[in-house]
């Protein structure tokens, strides 16, 4: 990751980082320089100085006048692994520069240099105040982040079996959260039984996490993950927020983007990870603005980025477990028995996959049974048979992006076919795909296999004929459960379990916004609210439009 020369007879895959290293590692014009200069401190730091180090949280950012620094992941027994080596007009940073995560990395400086060191007050106020000049570093924070995902440096080794539902588990928390991680699958990996005797672990316990620190977590929850690898932000129980959004799917994201962008102290909590269920989606292309399509990871993580360069705080892996509304600032308990305090509260906790009711269903689980087609469950089943259950958007994104890399995708939906319930550019592309089998009015009957799924067999409704295939892999996307569940009778909700918000609480008198809950300063958006159309880009319309009732609520104006 080191600012490669590139030859002009070598092809980069432009997703590469390494294909754009101007952009990864770039050099600010001198007028830009004297800008940057004006924010921050000069320093000199002799030869050997230690800018930062990994583990710490919220870093400096250092923009190099004169001398060398050296980016290392450090490692115990191998020695420091250089990362990139940086010159006059660079920066050091990542996405951990924009939020107060544990950093991944260190740096020294490898000659006499003077820099300029910017504190995380002075880091904001550049990003939002130098617009032209945040564009360029935050998009080389995020390129930087993406090159260690791809080198699997400053991150984590996760040993385990590579079917299992723990190990499947963990994975998909390190991927979904953009935290750098390599996998030693200890079925087919001949490097994974070494690292095992390395540190005496037997394999009753696996999976585990091993840091570069040499520590080894034993099947960690991922509540545990996400605060020893320092992913979770410092939470002050007595700090009294002004917005609370509850979910960091698209209508979550689009509410603290604008809140933080509108100077509010806002606080985002996430049970999962950035995306909520649209962050699953391998490819969405009837997005505005994104004419080849986007992936619902990306559009998210850029999201993620963007609330947190207005200001705004993230906490991840912590589920909302109540909400106690009888009086205000309205308080948030967390699993584990953090609380946080807000004057206003927007829930975007949105709806999940509804199950299947057959046998086996549970025992399978997680280690066969998908409610998510990422690059990831694409890896696990390439060049397999697999099925998709459902017959939404969500069901047909997955079987066009799961048809590129595995042997044959079933469809298999309870009614006539798509056209009622899936975009006509999905249908069609389904229609004209060899690799892609639709099998209307059928459902799935048969769930086989002893440690994994091994069989899956399904009956068509109207004949009663069933059919079995060596499917490891079925991916359900059916229906929509709210989740609502920690409200516990706090607000009004449908007969679904959906929260009711604007003229369906109009018998309260607060119908200042579609938005407003049967609560003062309690707001619903995306797909958690009753009626919503379950699309992303009416979620974060959505989001952002709440904001202004949120101001109203807390800021009223007298008449």
């Amino acid at each position: 990751m080191s600012q490669p020369d590139i030859s002009p007879d070598v092809v980069l895959d432009p997703s590469d980082p390494a294909a754009r290293p101007a952009q990864m590692f770039p050099r600010l014009d001198p007028e830009m320089c004297g800008r940057v200069r004006s924010y921050g401190e000069e320093e000199r730091m002799p030869a050997g100085t230690v800018l930062f180090e990994r583990g710490h949280r919220g870093v400096d950012f250092f923009f190099i006048v004169e001398g060398e620094v050296e980016v290392f992941e450090p490692d115990e027994r191998e020695g420091p692994r250089l990362v990139a080596t940086l010159g006059a007009r660079q920066f050091t940073g990542e996405l951990d520069q924009v939020n107060q995560r544990r950093n991944l990395v260190s740096a020294h400086a490898t000659q006499d240099s003077v820099v300029v060191r910017l504190r995380r007050a002075d880091f904001q106020r550049l990003a939002t105040g130098e617009p032209d000049i945040g564009e360029i570093i935050l998009r080389a924070f995020i390129l930087r982040r993406v090159g260690l995902i791809k080198l699997g440096l400053g991150g984590v080794v996760l040993i385990g079996p590579g079917y299992a539902a723990d190990t499947l588990r963990l994975q998909r928390f390190l991927v979904r959260n953009g935290y750098p991680h390599r996998v030693l699958d200890t079925a087919v990996d001949p490097d994974a039984e070494a690292l095992l005797a390395c540190f005496a672990l037997e394999r009753d316990q696996l999976p585990v996490v091993i840091t570069p620190d040499e520590i080894v977590y034993r099947n960690p929850s991922v509540a545990q993950l996400a605060d020893d690898l320092g992913l979770t932000e410092t939470i002050d129980p007595d700090h009294v927020h002004d917005v609370a959004v509850v979910g960091a799917g698209p209508a979550g994201l689009a509410a603290a983007v604008y809140a933080a962008s509108e100077g509010l102290d806002t606080i985002v909590i996430e049970s999962e990870a950035p995306g909520g269920q649209a962050g699953t989606s391998s490819k969405i292309e009837n997005y505005l603005g994104f004419p080849t399509g986007v992936s619902g990871q990306a559009l998210a993580g850029r999201a993620y980025v963007q609330a947190q360069k207005f200001g705004a705080r993230l906490a991840v892996s912590r589920s909302v477990e109540e909400l106690d509304c009888a009086e205000q600032p309205y308080r948030l308990t967390l699993a584990g028995g953090r609380r946080v305090a807000a004057r206003a509260v927007v829930i975007a906790t949105g709806a999940r996959y509804r199950k299947l009711d057959v046998a086996n269903y549970d025992r399978f689980e997680g280690q066969g049974i998908h409610y998510a087609a990422t690059a990831m469950e694409a890896h696990l089943c390439a060049g397999e048979e697999v099925a998709v259950v459902g017959g939404g958007n969500s069901a047909g994104q997955a079987a066009v992006f799961l048809s590129r890399t595995v042997a044959h995708v079933h469809i298999l939906v309870r009614g006539a076919g798509l056209t009622a319930t899936m975009s006509d550019y999905l249908v069609q592309r389904i229609a004209s795909s060899p690799r892609i089998t639709l099998h209307p009015y059928t459902e799935i009957t048969s769930l086989d296999g002893d440690d994994v799924l091994t069989g899956v067999g399904w009956t068509d409704r109207r004949t009663g004929a069933t059919e079995t295939r060596p499917i490891r892999n079925v991916f359900v996307m059916i229906g929509a459960a709210p989740n609502t569940g920690w409200l516990d009778g706090c607000l009004e909700l449908d007969r679904q379990g959906f929260v009711r918000t604007g003229r369906a609480c109009e018998a309260t008198g607060l119908v200042h916004s579609p938005y407003e809950t049967s609560r003062p300063g309690i707001y619903a958006v995306g797909d958690v609210r009753s009626g919503s159309v379950k699309r992303v880009a009416s979620g974060v319309g959505e989001g952002a439009i709440v904001v202004s009732a949120i101001h109203g609520y807390l800021h009223p104006v007298e008449g």
